[in-house]
């Protein structure tokens, strides 16, 4: 079996950094920042210490890697991009969530809420106060800014088209995605760095973290897609742990449109029994939560056993009151949702939620970047979930 690498002392860099590190979380997104950066500081103190008299090691070690800034706004809600440091000549990594709807600022005495507008004109505004001075700059943007607009249908825009190619024209090197809704909409910026990133090795770990008694085989377990745009992170994982895979697809109306979408009559079953298995559903965003708490019913009707869905993004724009209602009813054992968007209170303190910790993941990814390595082996986590499922079948502790 190939060697996949886990932790950052399983890896050997055979090349310098392309550049002193450096970190801007923006506004937003600063606890993952942090939780980032500690990692970061961790490693290049115990591994960075042979290096520390090389020039091309400068900077290699630090108390921390983030330059601070801010985006400070005038009466108008006008605002603009400041940072406190230099960044000349550094390898520039900016971490951004475009989904946190909890900061405000004021407009005139009235107080608004952050948009994911908001947020990516804030990007911009860091971008443009780095003024071209960065050796090389990634934005890392776990949630897609616009990425359910990604086709165009009619007279209708392609924000998610405009904004790659925005970025990449103000001088954006890679971008880095969690769980892209459509990866394809990355054909807007051919020659550039583009990748998107699915968490399935950390919902993978925490469920058997969480859960002691799993079966893990096509008689006891199965996959489920609760729509076609989500088939193939169910495919996946079904190969990965020799599963069986169902899929619903969503019946429209095509006569009407509402919110400007086609509403769902019904969602329809695709494939084998459910009868007496677990079953995962594996999505990229619960938004409003519907279709989850309506494809979970339909698996209860046709006797399936535990269901746990895991999604990359849990927005619940609907709040949480029909997850508690679905996990009171016995519809829903767990919902599993990552950490790279916003997280209420309410939310991480609920009885059905799992929360997975993406920090270690994203601190990989940088500092791999920053040596020019290749992150093939941290993308694609084959090995590193057939292991973790071996431990667990052998009563080892995950």
């Amino acid at each position: 079996m190939t060697k996949e690498f886990t932790t950052r002392t399983d890896r050997e860099f055979g090349t310098i950094p392309a550049g002193p590190l450096a970190m801007i979380p923006i506004k937003g997104c600063d606890e993952m920042g942090k939780k980032v950066d500690d990692y970061l500081v961790k490693w290049r103190k115990e591994g960075g210490s042979q290096f520390k008299h090389d020039i091309a090691f400068q900077g290699y070690e630090k108390d921390t890697f983030i330059i601070p800034s801010s985006v400070p706004r005038f009466g108008s809600g006008e605002a603009k991009g400041l940072l406190s440091e230099s960044i000349r000549g550094k390898d520039v990594f900016i971490l951004i969530d475009v989904c946190n709807y909890s900061l405000t600022y004021t407009v005139s005495g009235h107080t608004n809420h952050y948009s994911p507008d908001d947020h990516y004109q804030n990007l911009k505004r860091i971008i443009s106060a780095i003024g071209g001075k960065a050796k090389r700059l990634t934005v890392i943007m776990p949630f897609l800014y616009e990425s359910r607009q990604h086709k165009k249908s009619g007279r209708e825009s392609l924000d998610c088209a405009v904004m790659l190619q925005e970025l990449v024209g103000m001088g954006v090197t890679n971008i880095i995605t969690f769980d892209a809704h459509d990866p394809r909409v990355q054909n807007a910026i051919p020659l550039s760095g583009f990748e998107t990133v699915r968490p399935t090795y950390q919902f993978v770990k925490a469920l058997l973290r969480n859960f002691k008694d799993l079966t893990i085989d096509a008689d006891h377990m199965m996959t489920i897609s609760p729509d076609e745009g989500a088939t193939g992170r169910a495919i996946y994982l079904a190969n990965i742990l020799n599963l069986d895979m169902g899929m619903f697809y969503k019946r429209r109306d095509y006569t009407k449109i509402v919110d400007g979408r086609n509403p769902i009559v019904a969602h329809e079953f695709l494939g084998s029994s459910v009868e007496g298995k677990d079953v995962i559903i594996l999505d990229d965003m619960i938004s409003s939560g519907d279709s989850i708490i309506d494809v979970a019913k339909q698996l209860k009707e046709r006797k399936a056993n535990r269901i746990f869905a895991c999604s990359t993004f849990g927005l619940f724009t609907n709040g949480l009151e029909k997850f508690d209602e679905a996990y009171n009813e016995g519809l829903i054992t767990a919902v599993l949702t990552t950490n790279l968007i916003y997280q209420t209170e309410e939310l991480l303190a609920r009885p059905w939620y799992i929360n997975c910790d993406m920090s270690k993941y994203i601190a990989l990814i940088v500092d791999t970047i920053n040596h020019d390595g290749s992150i093939g082996d941290i993308l694609i986590p084959n090995a590193r979930i057939q292991n973790i499922v071996e431990k667990y079948q052998r009563g080892e502790t995950i």
